[in-house]
């Protein structure tokens, strides 16, 4: 298992690691993505709540985040936590933290690398991936 720890203790899981732990261990799949990323293709049974929103001031944190995660998992599940590419991913896997979730990983590369990695079954992957336009 590929597993490397960045900013603030926030463990990275690659694609691999992170399919095998939704197949057999219980963990949850959240996706921080927009509802509009979320709705172009996503990985089964995920749970989408936007990390960050595009508002005409610019991009900016979804102040209600963690309330809503809270509001649909309890501080023990076990969660991976997504993006498109892994950046606001890992940013949400430290507030969740800090707000008491112990069992959260990021998943290395995010969507992106899920569909390069062919987990996707037929879809066309330039159907499925999107630019990065919320990098921080």
């Amino acid at each position: 298992m590929d597993t490397t720890k960045d900013h603030q203790n926030v463990i990275t899981l690659d694609v691999h690691a992170a399919k095998d732990l939704l197949h057999s261990s219980g963990y949850k799949y959240l996706d921080v993505r927009s509802v509009e990323e979320f709705n172009k293709g996503h990985v089964e049974n995920a749970i989408n709540i936007p990390y960050m929103f595009k508002t005409e001031e610019g991009r900016v944190i979804n102040p209600d985040f963690v309330s809503q995660v809270e509001a649909i998992c309890k501080s023990e599940d076990h969660l991976i936590v997504a993006c498109n590419s892994g950046g606001r991913s890992s940013r949400a896997c430290v507030d969740l933290h800090k707000s008491g979730f112990q069992n959260i990983v990021n998943m290395g590369g995010g969507y992106s690398a899920w569909v390069d990695a062919g987990f996707v079954g037929d879809n066309p992957a330039q159907h499925l991936k999107t630019a990065c336009k919320f990098r921080l």
